[in-house]
């Protein structure tokens, strides 16, 4: 059982929101930057004279590392101290930012991009475990929307921003602005944040070799399967099915050492823990619905309605507004309402409003889809706040550390899953539709016939009478083409929806915490 002591805030005679904003710096410059580089990706391609397919590795070798790094960001606590950690860190995600951005070849900024995603990969969860830390119990919520802030927020600023930077100066600067934000991140840190004594007096354990080993070839294969499962067709690709049968093996064995050894990189056993369990599940699910959602809307601006990437960026950017109206309204809540209650309003707005974007259509003005837009953001901050609450709620002090590497390291492939899936998704559904809409056209031959000689009438105008059927009839297939496209985008809002509703009966398995007061938990 472990004592009220273990739930203390370590502050150190600090103003805890200081100790937040130092954190909140970290954690929303490393989001930003992740965001900011998936605008930039076709103008790095062309500066580096490198094809579309191989730029995909700039955010590929970043996500890699970052995700060997999550995980195991505790034990680098305990054996160098966490504040020491965290400030080495952030330099070296400032120092790879730089040489990201003065790149001169594709080969330059991928081994800049690992060196950064190495750095960056500690950034969240060491950040989410200090803000736990730093407050009581019954101020946690609170907190915990400053930090959601940065992690909601900088996904939907990133585009918008990532885009004025590249077409106003140059691709470079998308890196180059993690300059000031990182070295103002390091002078606040090492001003304000303090070990508490848990770490200080921590004798870290041998390093797990097997345990990190195994960890850096399932994340690293899992993570090239996705990015490139779709282009190369998943399974019908020999080196795919070899591939995803090592990553199998590798985490198998992953799992299997890290519960049964003494003293493992990654303490799987927390997930004993009924709500940190099922916190990690929700999550998984989270991270699948809004990457997808970040990832969709802009494509559906971008390859139906021909915006620009700049443009839509500033049509889906109202999400952040949303965001930012709700943070102070959950930072209010979450210590007065039963937090399932929370979540259940969250996960069923962004349903609701997933449901919404499944009516679209190609003749949407700008303004169509705003108030959707902004109540997504609004009900995703219901969300972020008290699933991390609630899924920390029953652990000590001294297990949020390891607890939070686990925790991002779900969202992360939440994400990354739900990235690919919803490329996959659109293109085969793109067909699927395409060969239903033809399959219709005996029925409707009347309206097709109509249809292709007032388009071959128009053409005459313009051209030769055989010259003016072929143009019709490529407009037309154009336009099967875009109608079969909206149909798949409308496929895959809807089956967003479907994962929220999900979430919304999961919640209700959570155990009760008491609002105001983080439960005691028992081991």
């Amino acid at each position: 059982m472990a004592d009220d002591s273990s739930q203390q805030p370590q502050n150190f005679g600090v103003n805890p929101w200081l100790i937040a904003v130092s954190v909140m710096l970290a954690t929303f410059m490393e989001v930003l930057d992740t965001a900011i580089a998936s605008v930039a990706l076709p103008y790095i391609a062309g500066s580096l004279s490198a094809t579309t397919d191989e730029a995909t590795w700039v955010l590929t070798s970043y996500l890699v590392a970052n995700a060997v790094i999550l995980p195991a960001s505790n034990w680098f606590s305990l054996r160098f101290g966490r504040k020491r950690f965290l400030i080495t860190c952030v330099i070296i995600f400032t120092v790879a930012s730089f040489f990201c951005g003065a790149a001169p070849t594709l080969g330059f900024i991928l081994i800049a991009r690992v060196i950064q995603g190495a750095g960056g990969g500690a950034l969240q969860p060491l950040s989410q475990s200090i803000l736990m830390e730093s407050f009581p119990p019954e101020r946690r919520s609170a907190a915990m929307a400053l930090f959601a802030f940065g992690v909601v927020v900088a996904p939907v600023l990133g585009p918008t921003l990532g885009g004025w930077l590249t077409d106003t100066y140059s691709w470079r600067y998308a890196f180059y602005i993690n300059i000031p934000v990182g070295a103002l991140a390091v002078f606040m840190i090492s001003r304000f944040i303090q070990d508490p004594p848990y770490i200080r007096n921590a004798k870290a354990p041998k390093f797990d070799n097997l345990g990190f080993g195994l960890l850096i070839v399932w994340t690293g294969l899992l993570q090239v399967v996705l990015d490139k499962g779709q282009e190369d067709d998943w399974f019908g690709a020999s080196w795919i099915r070899w591939a995803v049968i090592i990553l199998a093996i590798a985490l198998v064995w992953f799992i299997y050492h890290s519960w049964t050894s003494k003293r493992p990189l990654v303490n799987l056993r927390t997930l004993k823990d009924r709500n940190f369990g099922l916190g990690c599940l929700l999550m998984v699910l989270l991270g699948l619905a809004i990457y997808s959602m970040i990832t969709i809307l802009p494509l559906f601006y971008q390859e139906l309605l021909g915006y620009t990437a700049f443009a839509a960026g500033l049509v889906v950017g109202p999400r952040g507004i949303g965001s930012i109206i709700g943070m102070p309204v959950i930072g209010y809540l979450g210590n007065k309402v039963d937090t399932r209650y929370l979540l259940t309003f969250g996960f069923l707005g962004f349903g609701i409003m997933s449901l919404v974007f499944g009516d679209v259509n190609l003749g949407i003005s700008p303004w169509t889809l705003i108030m959707p837009i902004v109540l997504t953001g609004f009900a995703l901050s219901f969300v972020f706040v008290p699933i991390a609450t609630q899924a920390y709620s029953t652990l000590r002090n001294e297990e949020i550390g390891n607890a939070s590497g686990i925790f991002n390291l779900v969202r992360n492939i939440g994400g990354s899953v739900g990235i690919s899936v919803t490329q996959t998704l659109l293109v085969r559904r793109s067909d699927l539709h395409q060969s239903e809409i033809i399959g219709y056209v005996p029925q409707t031959q009347i309206w097709f016939e109509r249809h292709l000689s007032a388009l071959t009438g128009y053409f005459t105008h313009l051209t030769s009478p055989q010259s003016a059927r072929q143009a019709a009839e490529q407009t037309m297939y154009q336009q099967l083409g875009q109608q079969a496209l909206l149909w798949s985008f409308v496929d895959v809002f809807r089956w967003m929806s479907l994962i929220c509703f999900l979430c919304v009966g999961l919640v209700w398995f959570f155990k009760k915490a008491k609002p105001g007061r983080r439960p005691v938990a028992a081991h």
